[in-house]
């Protein structure tokens, strides 16, 4: 059994924050996978199903970002979990936009969230990170991280969100490797498509009509010394 538990607060005025892109993985992770509707349990919202053939439990806690270490430890306890089985999705300041990055154990890198599960639940689970970007100054971390997402953020967010669902399965299978690839590829298709693109070349004429004499643009005279050179060259048939 696997649990993947999505951070971030409660509440609409907080649905479209930075802060709250654990939430919205876990939101697509439950869609793509049809799994069970949402119901309220552990200070959380959870659902459950099968990714893969494995049973999996997506959890949400309701207890704010400081104290999702209670929810997610109550959790565990209530279906004896070790924290091997344990994967916690959350934003991450220090990764550019649209990054991802995945490890077991660590530092809480100042996210007051994983402080909170590292302290209720032991600090060797695996730890998938999506970068929300730097505002640059220290001053502005706390308006951007609970700022919400620009329109213009849908061109990598969404691709973002609908890459972690869709290799959800290889988390089931501890594939961790392979799932950080294959967000990276999907990550990677768009900026090569829209980045750069190619000059037009001019039409590319037939091999067959290449191959072909062209005809001459000069006409030659009929009479005169140039006419006259030209019949004792190749011979005038009378």
């Amino acid at each position: 059994m696997l649990l993947i538990a999505g951070l971030g607060n409660p509440g609409s005025q907080y649905a479209a924050n930075r802060h709250n892109i654990g939430f919205m993985a876990a939101d697509e992770i439950h869609r793509r996978h049809n799994l069970s509707p949402w119901t309220r349990k552990f200070q959380a919202l959870i659902a459950d199903g099968m990714i893969d053939g494995e049973k999996t439990i997506l959890i949400k806690p309701q207890t704010f970002m400081n104290l999702s270490g209670q929810s997610v430890g109550e959790a565990m306890r209530f279906y004896k979990l070790s924290v091997a089985d344990l994967v916690v999705i959350y934003d991450e300041l220090d990764l550019p936009a649209g990054k991802m990055r995945m490890k077991t154990g660590g530092g809480s890198g100042g996210h007051n969230g994983i402080k909170s599960i590292d302290a209720h639940c032991g600090k060797e689970y695996r730890r998938i990170r999506l970068g929300i970007g730097h505002p640059g100054v220290k001053e502005m971390v706390s308006n951007h991280v609970l700022g919400n997402f620009a329109k213009a953020d849908s061109a990598w967010l969404e691709p973002l969100l609908d890459a972690v669902a869709a290799n959800a399965g290889l988390l089931v299978k501890k594939d961790d490797a392979g799932f950080m690839n294959r967000v990276a590829l999907a990550m990677g298709k768009e900026p090569r498509d829209t980045a750069q693109k190619p000059v037009a070349k001019p039409a590319a004429q037939s091999h067959i009509r290449q191959a072909r004499p062209q005809k001459p643009t000069v006409n030659i005279p009929k009479s005169g010394p140039m006419a006259d050179m030209l019949n004792k060259l190749f011979g005038k048939k009378e």
